[in-house]
């Protein structure tokens, strides 16, 4: 042993030794993480300018404009038409942006977010959170429940109304749940969004998020009691599930179904003819809450207009909302993404979509309305921005 060595043995403790041996391991590992997210990041970058070669400029200044690369392709000619995902937007120019703004109507700035489930809703409710200590509001969500009701009893109604006044203004509650009035309880209305997405594709990403091995675990940690689910449902893929009449991929109209597949019931409310799958009274009924109620709703196959629209009819909300979303679009896109869901053939889902006319119908009616508000803010180079 060396001079130096044992002077070191002599006056220095040993657990002085193994203190600094783990400040510098763990020093190393700080530095490989941050080292791995620069790379990570630069390779996002890298792909994004690729993508979007010749031309690898921000429209109009924003980089999530660039998101989509086979958005783009062609889109010299789309933009050209005034054309925005299939939407002529000059159809809507005439339109006044404040008679397409619920929010003028709501002087008690408390926003009820009932989200959906499998529409992006949990990168939603994430970005409200931090969006929330940018503009200076209260993030509220409910706890998780053992049994996920979106139905309530009018009790039950009553003391979710009376929970969500109780928050200062201004204040975000999140929850899973059907539309509720609070004028019938006496109370303020909120100002209401939710998000909406192919009905289809979201009855399937909502078959393969509940057989993740993920979801199970935490539900089974969250909820010991809870009964573990048998093998064969759980290798039970979607395409065999519909071409062999499993009751559990056969739409029915009419039919009470516990997997949340009907969008419209969202929507229409807590009314029991809410609950019929794919009937005209949910359809009609959850259009005109729309139209009355909801300041937007947003659309997940056309994220940046609906961020463009958030920010400009709830700006006490979503102010900056796009930036920050693109930002950070690495922590927001993974957010409950399912890497266990497997491609459906085309086939599959035209069979299953011939069940879902009224469904397709009240997406589509979200769809121009979406589009109707943002046309109506008649921002420049709007089909430059009207990407995913």
């Amino acid at each position: 042993m060396t001079t130096v060595g044992r002077l070191w043995r002599q006056y220095v403790p040993a657990r002085v030794s193994e203190l600094l041996a783990v400040l510098s391991l763990t020093s190393t590992c700080m530095l490989f993480l941050h080292t791995s997210h620069l790379q990570s990041q630069l390779a996002t970058y890298t792909n994004h300018l690729d993508a979007s070669a010749p031309d690898a400029t921000y429209p109009n200044g924003d980089p999530g404009a660039l998101m989509s690369a086979d958005s783009n392709r062609g889109g010299g000619s789309r933009r050209k038409s005034g054309l925005c995902n299939h939407y002529d937007l000059e159809q809507f120019r005439h339109i006044d942006p404040l008679s397409v703004n619920n929010t003028i109507h709501h002087h008690r700035m408390t926003l009820m977010f009932n989200r959906v489930p499998k529409v992006g809703s949990q990168s939603t409710m994430e970005l409200l959170r931090a969006l929330s200590y940018k503009n200076g509001f209260t993030f509220h969500k409910d706890r998780p429940q053992k049994v996920e009701n979106i139905k309530l009893t009018e009790r039950e109604q009553k003391r979710l109304v009376q929970l969500v006044d109780v928050f200062r203004p201004p204040s975000v509650y999140v929850k899973h749940v059907c539309y509720i009035n609070f004028t019938t309880f006496n109370l303020t209305q909120p100002l209401y969004i939710n998000m909406v997405r192919d009905p289809v594709e979201r009855v399937i990403s909502w078959y393969y998020y509940v057989r993740a091995p993920w979801y199970f675990v935490e539900r089974k940690q969250a909820f010991p009691e809870l009964p573990l689910p048998s093998p064969a449902w759980l290798r039970k893929d979607y395409e065999t599930c519909v071409r062999t009449g499993d009751r559990e991929c056969q739409y029915r109209e009419g039919d009470e179904r516990p997997d949340f597949a009907q969008l419209t019931e969202f929507f229409c409310g807590q009314d029991k003819r809410c609950t019929g799958f794919n009937t005209d009274y949910a359809l009609q009924k959850a259009k005109e809450n729309v139209e009355r109620n909801y300041a937007v709703v947003g659309v997940l196959e056309d994220l940046n207009t609906t961020l463009t629209v958030l920010e400009h009819y709830v700006p006490k909300f979503f102010k900056g909302a796009k930036h920050l979303y693109w930002n950070e679009v690495q922590k927001f896109s993974k957010v409950n993404r399912n890497i266990y869901k497997p491609q459906v053939a085309q086939e599959v889902k035209e069979i299953v979509r011939k069940n879902f006319t009224r469904e397709m119908e009240f997406y589509e009616f979200c769809r121009r309305r979406l589009y109707m508000q943002y046309a109506a803010l008649k921002l420049p180079h709007q089909q430059e921005d009207c990407v995913r």
